[in-house]
């Protein structure tokens, strides 16, 4: 029984080979180095024994010897598919000569009374060693082919040019704050069963836009005169925050590819596909950040890119205690993700609520363009006649290297009494002291025999008095206090940077109990940077690490230098988790540092 298994298990492989296409090519190396040694192959493949060989010189290179002719039968399984193939190999081995581009002719053989023919080949001398060894020059074997397990052997070592991990910059000159696209990709001759990074790339100095990316061996490219099979690992988009020559260091990875080993069947021989683990270094990549041109124009808070604004009054009827709204858009590309709610220069006499800010932004190739819409929320306490002051948006625009400033118009408003309106307490004093002012005048008896109190010279007159002098001082002084902090924009940032930030928290863990925790992470990163913005008064070209760290250490001392390294901490580790896999309960503990944060710095005393 187990003789007629075999039997029909050799008839099976016969049949196979049989229906395999006959052909006929060269196998040369691309790249090799004068005076070296190498081989060039001529193989037919599922053909009948030749009757006739016919090989073309190479003019300018020494023959050394040949042809050596070996044969080989395989027979694998991929997949649950059985195939089977059989080839023959006629090997010359050459000397190279001068350097230069050398052209192998056609070759022909006869085989089952056919003529095959291979196509030209090509391939280079150098008389660089390392510029051979960098195009994968040939090493005594044929060079890793993607389409041909022949050359997948295991007996083969991976070398540093069969699997690539490269860091590619879109651009390698910007602008502080402009946006510049960073791909990481995979090239590789062999098919890839797992894949692990052991060390990220680290992007210090740059915000980050990640951008959804599916890793998949499906595209085929040509890199350095040879074929890969290619993967995009990460994708994203990069905002330099600090001027000067930002490394992005290289990334190392831990990876399985799959080999082939020959098994000795008798009268076959079969190929098993096998696992080699590898270690993979990416290359590193340097941005050349130009510094934004000084000095900084008045009213320029870190926009970069080419933007236009809008704004608008909701409504045309305005009363007392009731609120209004103003919308002001910004609209453009650049680095609107990261820019600044603009201080409206709102009237003294209105009550002012924390902008609401949203943005909506698409991103093609290193383009990030978008809307912020911010509705400023106000309410009129008083009646009469005010203006709302126009606004200028000044950004900077890489295109031209230069400033530009924009302005939205100046809105006048007539607020009339509301239905309800609260008595201020300035006017609630008045209006008791003129009260009592009244208690005085008595009609008492008809009688003028009765004798009369002269008022001013009581001593309650008197106290009355002077507290209406002193609630008159109070009230200027209060008065000035607020004008002199609706007159200074920063100071009302710095005043709001809690509450601003505490709302972007809120928006962070939002997202965060929704599941998604990508955009949990920038939202995260948004509030945290904002802060520090507003609370240490930087714009955004200020904005770095060794900045904050600066300001914090020259503000409060010792106690400045510990928060700065926990926000360092709690930025840099926001930053990894965005692109690599995390704990579950890591983005719960990102949050809770983050408050801690803010929570401490709050406690500091100038």
């Amino acid at each position: 029984m187990k003789r007629i298994i075999t039997t029909i298990w050799i008839i099976s492989l016969a049949v196979c080979a049989a229906l395999a296409d006959t052909s006929f090519s060269v196998q040369a190396p691309q790249r090799v180095r004068q005076g070296q040694k190498f081989a060039i192959t001529f193989r037919l493949a599922n053909g009948d024994s030749p009757s006739s060989l016919n090989v073309p010189q190479i003019q300018g290179c020494d023959l050394l010897f040949g042809p050596a002719q070996s044969t080989r039968q395989s027979y694998q399984v991929i997949n649950g598919v059985a195939t089977s193939s059989s080839s023959i190999d006629f090997t010359y081995t050459y000397r190279a000569g001068e350097p230069g581009t050398y052209t192998i002719g056609e070759a022909s053989v006869v085989s089952g009374g056919k003529v095959y023919r291979s196509k030209p080949a090509k391939f280079t001398v150098v008389d660089d060693p390392s510029a051979a060894q960098q195009q994968g020059g040939y090493q005594g074997q044929p060079s890793v082919s993607i389409d041909d397990v022949n050359t997948q052997s295991s007996d083969r070592a991976v070398s540093a040019n069969d699997v690539i991990v490269r860091i590619i910059l879109a651009r390698d000159k910007v602008y502080e704050q402009e946006p510049v696209e960073c791909t990481i990709k995979l090239y590789t001759k062999y098919n890839i069963s797992s894949f692990r990074p052991t060390i990220q790339p680290s992007f210090d100095g740059c915000l980050i836009e990640e951008l959804d990316v599916r890793p998949a061996l499906n595209e085929v490219e040509r890199y350095k005169g040879q074929d890969y099979y290619t993967a995009v690992l990460k994708r994203c988009i990069l905002f330099p925050q600090k001027s000067g020559k930002i490394t992005i260091n290289s990334g190392n990875y831990d990876m399985s590819v799959i080999q082939y080993e020959q098994v000795n069947m008798g009268f076959v021989t079969m190929r098993n596909p096998v696992e080699r683990d590898i270690k993979v270094q990416s290359n590193s990549v340097s941005l050349d950040v130009k510094p934004l041109p000084q000095p900084e124009p008045e009213g320029f808070t870190g926009a970069v890119g080419r933007f236009s604004i809008d704004s608008r009054l909701v409504g045309n009827t305005f009363r007392t205690n009731d609120p209004a709204t103003l919308i002001y858009t910004i609209s453009g590309t650049g680095n609107i993700k990261y820019l600044k709610e603009p201080a409206i220069d709102f009237p003294s006499e209105f009550e002012q609520y924390t902008p609401k800010a949203e943005t909506d932004s698409r991103i093609s190739g290193s383009n990030v363009s978008g809307t912020m819409t911010i509705e400023y929320t106000f309410v009129p306490t008083v009646t009469g006649d005010f203006t709302i002051g126009a606004d200028k948006f000044v950004y900077f625009d890489p295109s031209t290297g230069k400033y530009s400033t924009l302005t939205t118009p100046s809105y006048p408003i007539h607020v009339v009494k509301g239905a309800s309106t609260p008595v201020s307490d300035h006017e609630r004093k008045d209006i008791e002291a003129k009260n009592t002012d009244i208690l005085h005048i008595r009609l008492g008896d008809k009688a003028q025999s009765h004798d009369h109190t002269i008022v001013i010279a009581t001593w309650w007159y008197w106290m009355i008095y002077i507290l209406l002098i002193v609630s008159l001082i109070a009230a200027i002084m209060a008065y000035g206090r607020h004008a002199r902090a609706m007159a200074d924009v920063a100071g009302r940032r710095t005043a709001r940077a809690s509450k601003t930030a505490r709302r972007r928290l809120a928006d962070a863990k939002t997202l965060l109990d929704k599941g998604s925790t990508a955009k949990f992470h920038e939202e995260l990163l948004r509030a945290l940077w904002g802060y520090l913005a507003d609370k240490l008064r930087l714009n955004g070209s200020q904005l770095t690490r060794a900045k904050v760290a600066d300001t914090l250490t020259d503000r409060y001392g010792e106690a400045g230098t510990k928060v700065a390294s926990e926000f360092t901490d709690v930025i840099d580790a926001c930053e990894m988790a965005r692109y690599t896999p995390v704990e579950a309960d890591a983005p719960r503990q990102l949050y809770d540092r983050a408050s801690e944060a803010i929570n401490t710095l709050e406690r500091l005393k100038d």
